[in-house]
């Protein structure tokens, strides 16, 4: 009763997320056969980018993977993929720069991300607490409800998506904020052409959209606890 419910919640939003992210895809794959019409790589550009926001101590890596592009502020890194950092096509430009986006942010403290980061110690632990929650419920679920008083987990699933969720819901501010500066300087400095430039906002609006799907889930899920709890009360 506690679970099975959220299992439905949580199938609906994967299967959401999954053709989102096969539409981000696919979309990648479409416009990485397009040359861009500058000859730029995305490790050139994201240099570019870096150097011309007046930051030098982040430096371009390339990672393994597809879509693994990230940037890391524990050591400075902005991290492309192979596809990214030898692309020289408008998907690549516009990872490349929106990876850079962060590093841009970072280095102002932009607000939205420094909490983003304060949360991040508290959104693992959270992600801890409702996996043990779920591995209990699943294998020991007697154990679980005769040890504990329902009321009381269910204020411990609720405190933690909570968590989740505002993680989710600040993210969104952080990664819309770091595709448009990626967006405005990629145009302002010639990067790409006007048809290159609808390309890369198009890949960064899908990418985009993964990251509101998360933030949707988490919050109907918080709900539907909130509301169970609401009506035990």
């Amino acid at each position: 009763m506690l679970l099975s419910p959220i299992f439905i919640i949580g199938i609906i939003f994967m299967l959401i997320g999954l053709a989102i992210s096969q539409m981000l895809k696919s979309k990648f794959k479409k416009y990485s056969k397009i040359p861009l019409s500058t000859n730029m790589s995305g490790k050139e550009i994201a240099e570019k980018m870096l150097d011309q926001h007046g930051i030098s101590n982040v430096t371009v890596e390339s990672v393994e993977g597809k879509l693994t592009d990230h940037y890391n502020p524990t050591n400075r890194t902005v991290n492309l993929s192979p596809e990214v950092y030898n692309g020289k096509n408008a998907a690549a430009a516009a990872i490349a720069a929106h990876e850079c986006g962060h590093a841009v942010q970072h280095a102002t403290a932009y607000n939205m991300l420094k909490l983003r980061s304060a949360l991040v110690p508290l959104q693992n632990a959270s992600g801890r607490i409702i996996n043990i929650i779920v591995m209990v419920s699943i294998f020991g679920g007697y154990f679980l409800f005769s040890a504990f008083p329902f009321d009381l987990i269910l204020y411990l699933i609720i405190a933690a998506y909570a968590v989740i969720t505002l993680f989710s819901l600040v993210t969104l501010p952080v990664e819309f904020d770091a595709s448009n500066r990626a967006l405005i300087w990629i145009k302002n400095n010639g990067v790409v052409n006007s048809t290159e430039y609808n390309h890369a906002k198009d890949a960064l609006k899908w990418a985009a959209l993964t990251y509101v799907v998360a933030a949707l889930g988490s919050l109907v899920t918080l709900l539907y606890y909130v509301s169970m709890l609401s009506g035990r009360d």
